[in-house]
């Protein structure tokens, strides 16, 4: 009886994996105005966490309202920080693996959920999920995915103008930027394209594409380095 019961716990072991010994397991109250966010991780060391894990999202009833799942839930805790398998951990939002906004400016809070390094010189990489109001559940963007895949960490909003805004880097001395406008129910529309050229210490040579009336603009400028304010 003891080695049925024995291998019954073995069995059991190997079909929950991690959760058999414990995953780590971080909490981050007022992660918006609408949720708390519980953060389940299968891999951390020293003070760093990676590989698959979990965004449990919390309303204000303390209700679940759904789960991500990230392969690569990359993140960093304080220095110091004990990390003990299924002990809950307090995290703040600027250490979350996780940005919360409004990306395509309906008026509902969005998710960005980390997906690794996969960015613009192997920087941070994001999965985008916006709240579809008619499945009442957050919904993956290919589109908002992609340029938060692409550059150099995840894009800007710029609510005022209603914008997105990317940027990245080509080797040591060029840098770019690109402002996306969103089109509701059809997608993403790509509408300034600015390159900075600082090849020569003593000039700034930019470049700027922009699509005004449907039709694109370009502009060319070179500036005294030491004048120059991006």
């Amino acid at each position: 009886m003891k080695i049925l019961n024995y291998y019954r716990s073995v069995s059991a072991c190997i079909l929950l994996g991690p959760l058999c010994f414990g995953q780590y397991q971080f909490e981050v109250k007022n992660a918006s105005k609408n949720y708390d966010v519980i953060i389940n991780s299968e891999n951390c060391f020293d003070e760093q966490c990676k590989d698959k894990g979990t965004i449990e999202l919390y309303d204000n009833k303390n209700t679940k309202v759904q789960t991500l799942t990230s392969e690569d839930l990359v993140f960093y805790v304080k220095e110091g920080q004990k990390l003990v398998p299924g002990k809950m951990i307090q995290l703040t939002n600027e250490e979350s693996p996780f940005i919360i906004d409004d990306f395509n400016f309906d008026g509902t809070e969005d998710i960005a959920v980390r997906n690794g390094n996969k960015g613009n010189y192997s920087s941070a990489s994001y999965d985008v999920y916006v709240f579809n109001s008619t499945r009442m559940a957050f919904v993956k963007s290919e589109e908002l995915t992609e340029i938060g895949s692409s550059y150099f960490g995840l894009f800007g909003v710029d609510a005022k103008r209603k914008r997105l805004v990317a940027s990245g880097k080509s080797g040591c001395c060029m840098i770019f930027t690109t402002e996306y406008r969103v089109i509701p129910n059809k997608g993403l529309e790509k509408v300034l394209e600015r390159e900075e050229d600082m090849t020569n210490e003593d000039r700034v040579k930019v470049m700027t594409k922009e699509k005004i009336n449907n039709k694109w603009v370009t502009k060319n400028k070179v500036y005294p380095a030491n004048q120059y304010n991006r």
